[in-house]
């Protein structure tokens, strides 16, 4: 792994000065944290604040800038005013990137600054990612990627750093708690939201919550799924989701694993099925 973060290091060296797009994330942690170890001040951040970031992500970002000494943008931006993104198509991330990196890139020139990166690491290609191709039309470096860093090396990178990011669970936008075809709304976004923030509140540490037509689908590690044993818990979470807004509760027990939506939707095609509408 020295052998990875060396070669991370001559890599962000070369770019000279960076604007690193962070959500605070394991992967963005890490990155921004080598970028401004290796560039000071030539290393800043940028956040995109939307609908789709949680409170807990952006107070996670701001917080990890103001311990790290390192400059934060806040880019307040509004996503779901573009149709090809709120009606929730299966390449609604590529439309999303394209639009908030396009700002970021232009924020980056105007502060003279020569690149714009991000924190895609070898894992990542493993999924149905389409924000990759916004990322490589628009000249986006991912330097972790480029040094051959996998999300486990890079845990294991960070905990040796001293970071306090180093275990954080995967999180994802909001906006990927809804299947393919189903209008994102910022009513559906909160609801999800605050649902989720239940259940960190009772100490779930990993968590999703699919919105599927207002019924919730919980997804939880092996071991949070044990607990749903306990009665009180129970009904405690149905009575909170349904003052949310939803009209069903239940429990995925294959439990939490990334890219749960695109299976559903690559088995809705290999089935021909069309995307629901509504």
């Amino acid at each position: 792994m020295d052998k990875h973060l060396g070669r991370l290091k001559e890599i962000l060296r070369d770019l000279d000065s960076v604007l690193v797009a962070f959500s605070g994330g394991v992967d963005s942690s890490f990155l921004l944290h080598v970028a401004h170890e290796v560039l000071g001040d030539q290393a800043q951040a940028i956040t995109f604040v939307s609908p789709f970031l949680s409170g807990i992500e952006r107070e996670r970002a701001t917080s990890f800038c103001e311990e790290q000494g390192i400059k934060q943008i806040i880019l307040e931006a509004d996503p779901l005013e573009v149709e090809q993104i709120s009606s929730n198509p299966p390449d609604r991330c590529y439309h999303c990137k394209r639009q908030l990196y396009s700002e970021a890139l232009a924020q980056a020139r105007k502060m003279g600054i020569l690149h714009l990166i991000d924190g895609t690491q070898l894992s990542d290609a493993s999924d149905h990612r389409p924000g990759h191709r916004a990322l490589e039309e628009l000249g986006i470096r991912s330097p972790l990627m480029e040094a051959g860093l996998d999300k486990e090396q890079v845990r294991l990178l960070s905990k040796e750093l001293g970071l306090s990011s180093w275990n954080l669970p995967p999180m994802a936008c909001l906006a990927s708690r809804i299947p393919y075809g189903t209008p994102i709304s910022p009513e559906v976004l909160a609801r999800i939201e605050a649902a989720e923030e239940f259940l960190f509140n009772e100490d779930f540490n990993l968590v999703r919550v699919r919105d599927h037509h207002r019924m919730a689908r919980i997804e939880l590690s092996p071991e949070g799924i044990e607990r749903f044993s306990h009665r009180d818990l129970r009904e405690r979470l149905v009575a909170h989701f349904k003052s949310l807004g939803f009209v069903a509760v239940t429990l995925d027990l294959e439990g939490y694993r990334t890219g749960r939506l695109n299976e559903l939707y690559e088995g809705e095609v290999a089935a021909g099925k069309p995307l629901p509408q509504g």
